[in-house]
């Protein structure tokens, strides 16, 4: 009787628990993260910055290859990513993202946008405008070869690739899907290429890339 009992106190704390976990929101104030030295930042330096509305922005300068500004303390399994970015029209040179279930620089997934793609007139340049990957085993070139349209999508409604848009990634055990400019229907639904179910999250752009993100919120399901 007193195990039941014990496993019913524990169920029912449980449960509190994850509906407490289900709605809690974060909002991690970067220039504080980056000021207290929070951030372990791979292959790029980082810039505080504000535009002339005040909103603090995060600045990544371009580098040959991928770099990230991991956030420390700030993990998440299933749950929802949303944030502000602006890369640039540049073909080639602005891929702009945010990684999750990070273990190491080299162990991530990643969800991000080729903003040169978002208003070309080729469609299959359009095509390739949000991408998800998952390091080191899947890429970009091995999911385009090997899944065609499964892992790359054109967006719905594109902004201008050189203007602010704002991005909601939502990650669960089997699958991403990613909105854009709040959006009802998504312009990315993957399946997830990793079992993994924790790590950090950082801020990504992609080879020799720059890109500038706002507004992050960490909500955790």
């Amino acid at each position: 009787m007193m195990l039941k009992t014990f496993v019913l106190i524990s169920l029912a704390f449980f449960a509190i628990h994850s509906q407490g976990q289900s709605v809690r929101e974060l909002k991690p104030e970067l220039d504080k993260l980056a000021a207290a030295k929070k951030m372990t930042v791979f292959n790029r330096n980082v810039t505080l910055l504000k535009d002339s509305a005040n909103k603090k922005i995060l600045y990544l300068n371009a580098k040959d290859n991928y770099g990230v500004a991991w956030l420390t303390g700030y993990q998440l399994d299933n749950g929802i990513l949303e944030f502000d970015v602006k890369g640039r029209d540049l073909l080639q040179q602005s891929f702009v993202g945010i990684a999750f279930h990070g273990l190491n620089d080299s162990t991530m997934e990643v969800v991000y946008f080729r903003p040169f793609n978002f208003q070309a007139t080729d469609t299959t340049r359009r095509s390739h405008s949000v991408q998800y990957i998952s390091l080191p085993d899947n890429d970009w070139k091995k999911l385009r070869t090997e899944h065609p349209n499964q892992y790359e999508q054109a967006l719905k409604h594109p902004p201008q690739p050189d203007e602010w848009f704002h991005v909601r990634v939502v990650i669960d055990h089997s699958e991403v899907r990613v909105f854009v400019n709040n959006h009802p229907e998504p312009d990315l639904v993957a399946m997830r290429l990793s079992s993994r179910s924790e790590g950090c999250i950082g801020f990504w752009t992609g080879h020799q890339s720059d890109g500038s993100f706002a507004n992050l919120k960490v909500i955790p399901k």
